[in-house]
């Protein structure tokens, strides 16, 4: 593929701008090196009509609006291959002194040769030519752009090969020396061409490698010898054709691809790549596919294809078996030139994942088994089954459902450790009277659903439910009954009966008493009628909110017995039984000007029996001391309890009771101190005189006092201010 620019000229000091009908624009000239000198062509712009010898001619008038119009022709090859190359129309200025009509036919005969991969190099007769220039030895106004030319890569020479001229016009009038910048040139890779000062020839000196480089770009220089001329720069690029010599490469090598056992046929699971270094956009880039050897070639030889053109790996036959064959490797050739050409191979390896195509099996088809009733969690049964899918896989475990027999919803079955086995336990307690056996329906699946129609296995699980003694039953558990707390001893307070649910024995029940904390009750063990055995207290600790608890046993005669309980609730009506009693034993008050003091009192019983408190206060100034006030109290019903309370009265006045010189017994504080110390200094004159005494009687030691003296003790009892005779000094006030 290739880009030229044409050029369409007017006569001198004349601007074409519009272009008319039947005008002859070029002549495009395309070489096969097939001999041929008629080509197909078509243009794309349908105002555009290109001949067989590659005349460019205009079909409809077209206007050049921004100077310049661009269009693209194809060309086919002998083998069908579709070349194109892109045509620039342009319009230019030439300054001659005069023109002629702009109806003639204007047109330059340029040659633009798309190389076949088979050449070599240029023609060797092609010459590039620098534009003219409009008034003699002067520079062109514009760049001359010129199709870019191909050169085969991996020549083998003999080297330097000549690729093309570059000539010069001014060349006629004056000596002409030439040179090349750019890409090869003198820049990297330096010295790849070169081109000889006079004569122009341009060369390349050593094979050319399109996967390193594609294409060069150069820039031709020409300049007069001895005069001061010179042409504009040159724009040339040499495009390296390629070769096939590069062959295609795996990306990877193995590559490993998974496909489900169950997969259907054209199911494509995995690609395989590969890259070519040659040109894309020829047959030697283009790669292809195929599968040479699979293994094992079982259950047929062609269990995989392949995508020639992609590369992908698809199921072409059924019959694949995780069971049987869980692996296969496939030897994959990628050939370029469209399959004709390099080839390379690589190797696909391909596991069989597996599908759920075996349903499990239960290993017994039914069972029977005895349950004892009443237990909740109980193991039923264990069921085991086999699968034939990958162990430890989705389509190998299993669970377990019950789809039949279990009405009530007694039984659940959940999946044992092992995967492989379901196990039935009870979630509700049987009852043997009410149910004595259960036919359970038992199916198994898989974790992943099973793959097209598989039959699904069942388990018939009967179950026979076990009589066990039961213990007799309360109704209700918890019995309440009400009676005074003076009940007398003896007296019936209720008949506590159980049932025996074993209704298929006859057996015969005894009470007793389970737990009575404080004794108070007893029971008949035949009729289970409870009476008062001992007077009952309401206000016992053990009694809560008025409410005393007690276990009764019921015993069956069965071996062992079992041994059913109930609870008798006895709520006790209060009776007045308890006399209030003052709570205080002591207190403080002013004989002057005090105030009541309150006296909180505690009665046992709940009101209306119980009294609040009472106020005592001094019905005159009393002396400073300490008083014995016995109180009586009653309650609402006239039962009443003495107490004795302790009265100090200091000396102070009001609610500020302060004592800070409190007599004892009715000796003022400053009193007794100096009694105390009086005490002490005798003590110490009686213990210096016993140390005289020690000393003066060193040799004979006689008793302080004759053994036959006998000495008197004298005792002094001081009640002032005390006592239950001055409680007439105290004025007391119920509250």
């Amino acid at each position: 593929m290739g880009a030229v620019t044409w050029l369409l000229t007017s006569e001198p000091n004349y601007l074409l701008k519009t272009i008319f009908l039947k005008s002859r624009l070029m002549r495009v000239t395309f070489s096969n090196c097939d001999g041929r000198t008629r080509t197909l062509f078509h243009s794309v712009d349908k105002r555009f009509d290109v001949d067989t010898d590659g005349t460019v001619t205009l079909k409809r008038q077209v206007t050049l609006h921004e100077g310049h119009k661009v269009f693209s022709v194809h060309a086919w090859d002998s083998s069908g291959k579709k070349h194109m190359v892109s045509v620039r129309v342009e319009r230019v200025h030439h300054h001659e002194d005069h023109h002629e009509d702009h109806h003639e036919d204007h047109h330059m005969d340029t040659v633009m040769n798309i190389s076949s991969p088979q050449m070599q190099s240029p023609s060797d007769d092609l010459v590039l030519m620098f534009p003219k220039s409009s008034t003699g030895l002067k520079r062109a106004k514009r760049d001359w752009v010129i199709p870019p030319f191909s050169v085969l890569e991996n020549s083998r020479g003999p080297f330097p090969i000549k690729l093309v001229q570059i000539k010069s016009d001014m060349s006629k009038e004056a000596q002409m020396q030439y040179k090349i910048t750019g890409e090869g040139a003198d820049l990297d890779p330096k010295g790849t061409f070169t081109i000889e000062r006079l004569s122009g020839n341009l060369f390349v000196t050593q094979p050319l490698d399109r996967e390193t480089k594609a294409s060069y770009r150069l820039v031709a220089y020409g300049t007069g010898v001895d005069v001061n001329v010179a042409e504009k720069p040159m724009e040339i690029i040499v495009n390296v054709l390629d070769q096939n010599d590069n062959y295609p490469v795996f990306t990877q090598n193995p590559f490993n691809g998974n496909v489900p056992e169950a997969a259907q046929k054209g199911h494509e699971f995995m690609t395989v790549t590969a890259t070519d270094a040659d040109d894309p956009e020829t047959d030697n880039g283009v790669i292809r596919y195929s599968i040479v050897k699979q293994d094992p070639e079982l259950p047929n030889p062609n269990m995989f294809q392949i995508n020639s053109v992609t590369g992908g790996i698809y199921v072409n036959s059924l019959g694949l078996d995780k069971e049987k064959w869980s692996k296969y490797t496939l030897t994959v050739v990628v050939t370029d030139m469209e399959g004709r050409g390099f080839s390379t191979t690589g190797t696909a390896v391909i596991t069989v994942t597996d599908s759920n195509d075996n349903a499990p099996q239960f290993d017994q088809p039914s069972l029977t088994v005895s349950v004892p009733e009443n237990k909740v969690g109980a193991v039923v049964a264990k069921l085991t089954v086999t699968d034939g899918d990958e162990e430890g896989s989705p389509a190998w475990s299993t669970k377990y459902r019950i789809i039949s027999g279990d009405k009530g919803g007694f039984f659940s079955v959940s999946t044992g450790p092992s995967q492989l086995e379901g196990i039935i336990t009870t979630v509700k307690p049987l009852d043997f009277e009410k149910n004595k056996q259960y036919i359970l329906s038992v199916i198994v699946e898989n974790d992943e659903p099973f793959v097209g129609s598989l039959a699904t296995s069942t388990a018939t699980v009967t179950v026979n439910v076990e009589d066990v003694n039961e213990p007799p039953e309360f109704n209700p558990k918890e019995k309440i009954i009400y009676t005074p707390e003076d009940s007398p001893v003896d007296t019936e307070l209720v008949s506590y009966t159980a049932t025996d649910p074993d209704i298929g024995k006859s057996q015969k029940i005894m009470y007793k008493i389970g737990n009575d904390p404080e004794g108070w009750l007893s029971v008949n063990q035949d009729t289970g009628l409870i009476k008062v055995r001992k007077p009952m207290d309401r206000e016992s600790s053990l009694v809560k909110d008025g409410k005393y608890k007690a276990i009764i046993l019921a015993l069956d005669d069965d071996k062992p017995p079992a041994t059913g309980t109930g609870t008798l609730v006895i709520e006790l009506s209060d009776v007045n039984d308890n006399a209030p009693v003052i709570n205080e034993r002591s207190k403080d008050m002013c004989n002057r000007g005090s105030a009541p003091v309150l006296l909180s009192i505690t009665d046992k019983d709940d009101p209306p029996f119980a009294a609040t408190g009472v106020f005592l206060k001094p019905k005159f100034a009393l002396e400073q001391g300490e008083y014995n006030v016995v109180l009586r109290v009653f309650d609402r019903e006239r039962l009443y309890q003495d107490s004795t309370i302790q009265v100090t009265v200091c000396d102070c006045e009001g609610d500020d009771v302060q004592c800070t010189d409190k007599q004892i017994a009715g000796i003022p504080l400053s009193g007794v101190l100096g009694i105390l110390g009086a005490i002490l200094l005798l003590l110490l004159l009686a213990l210096l005189l016993l140390l005289f005494m020690r000393r003066k009687s060193s040799t004979k030691k006689e008793p302080l006092l004759p053994e036959d003296d006998l000495r008197d003790n004298i005792y002094y009892y001081d009640e002032e201010g005390g006592g239950e005779d001055d409680q007439v000094g105290f004025n007391l006030k119920r509250t």
